[in-house]
């Protein structure tokens, strides 16, 4: 009787360490397959804008797969492309915005603006026109590179005025676009009028200085909760590598210029996200935006947990779900006249 015991309780061990064999080995297998097929690589190019030299930087998944859809990031006014949409955070993972969405099958691009990160630094304000010509620069070794001539172009915070501008003057560019942190007139928004009282100083130089203390301030002025306690200080010591000053030019337009986009020359369809926490613009200036964009695709999604710099907060992954459902929105599909749906 022991005996019999002792073999049934021997067999039922032999089979649970074969079937923690086969966990740990189709684990392994899975793992082995998703390195494989999520290798991300990463390119760089050089554009020119005159005698300015640009840099161009591309991700995607080394899979084989040709015609990618094209997804272009526009940076904004105080950080480089790598350092707000190419982040590696010690001790965390999935912090690239390029990474995510060149393993969800994307060619993934970005660039520095003048007076940004690798990109020339020269004597311009790199303001939000300048901006809309450094894309148009870029736009050269993408096709060049591509075979393509048009992108989904996202766009952050001053970014968005340069990604939103260049649909209206290149529309033949922009497939889709998305807008995140994005204002349109400035009228009473807490953070621009803040930003106006520094107008006299800015206008002293075509830029501006920045520090640790400056980064960290971008992750509490709006809401400390939506951004881990540590992303001022790495964002820090990745962008000051390339210098302690960004250019004016972009917080000038901001405060004296608006509107520098006409919602009505956007033709192409737009989603508008918004961080529940954000002083760059009004939830009533963003929704009078909306209300005069003439593409029936329109989208606008407000957020919770978010601030600012929503692609480096803590639910970036709500963000980046918002973007990834309307970038693969089906086709619109219209019945012909006359006839009738099938059932």
């Amino acid at each position: 009787m022991k005996f019999a015991m002792f073999a049934n309780h021997r067999n039922w061990l032999m089979r649970l360490a074969f079937l923690l064999a086969l966990f740990v080995a189709f684990n392994a297998n899975a793992a082995v397959k998703a390195s494989v097929e999520g290798r991300v690589v990463a390119e760089e190019f050089w554009t020119n804008k005159g005698d300015v030299k640009l840099w161009v930087y591309r991700k995607q998944v080394d899979d084989g797969v040709k015609d990618k859809p094209l997804l272009f990031l526009v940076h904004g006014s105080s950080y480089s492309g790598k350092t707000m949409f190419d982040l590696t955070v010690p001790n965390r993972a999935d912090y690239s915005f390029m990474d995510h969405f060149a393993r969800l099958g994307f060619d993934v691009w970005t660039m520095d603006h003048e007076g940004y990160g690798h990109s020339d630094r020269t004597k311009g304000l790199s303001d939000i026109q300048s901006g809309v010509d450094d894309l148009a620069a870029a736009m050269v070794v993408v096709k060049k590179i591509t075979g393509k001539s048009k992108a989904a172009f996202f766009g952050q915070s001053s970014g968005a005025l340069r990604a939103a501008r260049f649909a209206n003057f290149h529309p033949e560019s922009v497939d889709k676009l998305i807008v995140d942190a994005f204002v349109w007139t400035g009228k009473d928004a807490p953070t621009l009028i803040q930003r106006a009282k520094t107008l006299p100083a800015l206008l002293k130089s075509n830029v501006r200085k920045v520090d640790a203390k400056f980064y960290e301030s971008v992750f509490t002025r709006d809401h400390p909760g939506a951004a881990e306690p540590m992303m001022g200080k790495v964002v820090a010591e990745a962008e000051l590598k390339y210098g302690d000053t960004v250019p004016t030019g972009t917080y000038i337009d901001m405060v004296t210029k608006l509107p520098v986009v006409d919602p009505e020359r956007v033709m192409c369809p737009v989603l508008i996200v918004r961080a529940e926490h954000d002083g760059i613009a009004t939830d009533e200036d963003i929704m009078g935006f909306y209300a005069k964009l003439p593409n029936p695709d329109k989208q606008m999604s407000k957020i919770a947990g978010l601030a600012h710099t929503a692609p480096l907060g803590v639910n970036r992954h709500r963000f980046w779900h918002t973007i990834h459902a309307f970038l693969t929105t089906p086709p619109r599909v219209d019945l012909a006249t006359g006839t009738k749906a099938a059932h």
